[in-house]
């Protein structure tokens, strides 16, 4: 069977990681698109595998949560009747803990907007922390029980929630974002310092998410046509964020601002 060169694998996994999508990959390299994405599925089991069991005992005072939208297959609206209601057909959340100091992404989930999502994520963060920290999520009610669940009452923790509105004179509102018009805090466990209560790290993350994956684009058919093959691309993109890309402000990579590597992967 032929094998790609590992110089031919580097090409096709750089472009996925600079947001090039499945398509314009093949049209530049010349690998048929069945051979992308065995690679993707590859390259991605193996990133979410190190990530499991490289990313854990952090030693970490802030973290960062949000969750930010996709979809898969179709739109939520156009999903065939056979398919409503199964994971994978609509809309598709990833849930994102970020380290405040480090940039490190601790962890990350993809699952729907519930509370179950919810609980398994804090689950999860909680497993990969060794020390009590501060913790910052937006207003989303379903953070309140799960962090409960997951550190008890070992955290400060408190949501920010953003008011957002519109000018009464703006028209061309179908593409643009609402603008946030203030915001308030709630404290909802422990003693948690006011000027540390952000999302805007996690907030950023989450536009270079929507900048570094093709399927997260809006406007576009890039999309993820199977869950499968978006996991893949989440798992591929973490891994290139925490240990190969050069942070421009701490001029090294998350993972090595955060203690787990001594060099750039």
């Amino acid at each position: 069977m032929n094998r790609l060169s590992t110089s031919k694998r580097t090409q096709v996994i750089a472009a996925l990681v600079e947001g090039v999508s499945i398509n314009a990959i093949v049209r530049m390299t010349g690998v048929s698109k069945v051979t992308i994405l065995r690679l993707l599925e590859q390259i991605g089991c193996a990133c979410a595998e190190y990530h499991n069991r490289a990313v854990c005992n952090l030693k970490v005072k802030r973290i960062e949560c949000d969750e930010i939208w996709a979809f898969c297959y179709s739109k939520d609206k156009n999903v065939p009747a056979d398919k409503r209601g199964q994971f994978g057909f609509g809309d598709v959340w990833t849930w994102t803990g970020i380290d405040a100091d480090s940039k490190l992404i601790v962890s990350y989930l993809i699952g729907n907007r519930g509370a179950g999502s919810a609980h398994a994520f804090m689950q999860d963060l909680a497993s990969r922390i060794s020390t009590r920290i501060q913790l910052t999520t937006d207003g989303h009610r379903v953070y309140a029980q799960a962090v409960e669940d997951a550190f008890g009452s070992d955290i400060d923790y408190a949501m920010l929630v953003k008011i957002y509105g519109m000018p009464s004179d703006y028209t061309e509102s179908r593409y643009s974002p609402a603008t946030c018009i203030g915001c308030r805090t709630g404290i909802l466990s422990g003693n948690p310092d006011p000027k540390h209560i952000s999302t805007s790290y996690v907030e950023r993350q989450n536009l270079s998410m929507r900048m570094g994956m093709r399927r997260f684009t809006r406007l576009t058919n890039g999309f993820s046509k199977k869950i499968e093959n978006h996991g893949h691309m989440v798992a591929l993109y973490f891994m290139h964020y925490n240990f190969c890309r050069i942070h421009k402000t701490l001029r090294v990579t998350p993972a090595m601002e955060a203690g787990l590597t001594d060099h750039i992967w």
